[in-house]
């Protein structure tokens, strides 16, 4: 069975965003609603995948052991809904090392596309910076934006390539739950 995907950012979309990097367990911070959303969508029979940008690895400001128990937390809580998520995919480089896994480039979600043996094109990546549109449009996916995080200044960037702009995460899921199609035009306000 061929069950659709969704691709979320961490920071931002599931959990509250900081300047000074999530480094632990007491700081990450899930966004209201976040947690039931995807759990919502797993109990739904949606794959549900994350990519993230986790530069404060390779910064030294956490260490893998410790993003490993801030990803345990947010799939324990997941699971406590109902929920599953099916995959987390991470960037540990700083952006000066020009990984190809760091987006905008595209290589995490070509990882998770090769995991899964996905089919990238039109698959719905869900994002509040244009680093996550741009790493959708580069593989052919469908860049859906949520201002939470950086969404507002995200969204007020005319050339933000969305196809669709949702007020959070728990919009954005009852959008894919209820079969819409993201038009380009504002939803859930």
């Amino acid at each position: 069975m061929n069950r659709p995907t969704v691709i979320l950012d961490r920071d931002g979309v599931i959990n509250a965003d900081s300047d000074a990097y999530i480094k632990s367990v007491e700081e990450w911070r899930p966004l209201p609603g976040s947690i039931d959303a995807i759990a919502r969508l797993s109990r739904a029979g949606w794959r549900v995948l994350v990519c993230t940008n986790q530069s404060g690895v390779g910064r030294g400001l956490l260490s893998e052991t410790t993003l490993a128990s801030i990803h345990d937390t947010l799939c324990r809580q997941v699971e406590e809904q109902g929920g599953h998520i099916d995959g987390i995919f991470h960037c540990p480089h700083r952006p000066e090392e020009g990984c190809d896994c760091r987006k905008p480039r595209p290589g995490l979600l070509h990882r998770a596309a090769e995991r899964f043996n996905l089919e990238l094109r039109d698959l719905p990546v869900i994002g509040d910076s244009q680093r996550d549109l741009d790493a959708a449009r580069a593989v052919g996916a469908l860049p859906l934006l949520v201002r939470t995080g950086n969404g507002e200044a995200t969204a007020a960037q005319p050339a933000h390539g969305a196809t669709a702009i949702y007020a959070d995460l728990p919009t954005a899921a009852d959008a894919l739950l209820q079969g819409v199609h993201p038009t380009g035009k504002e939803s859930g306000q």
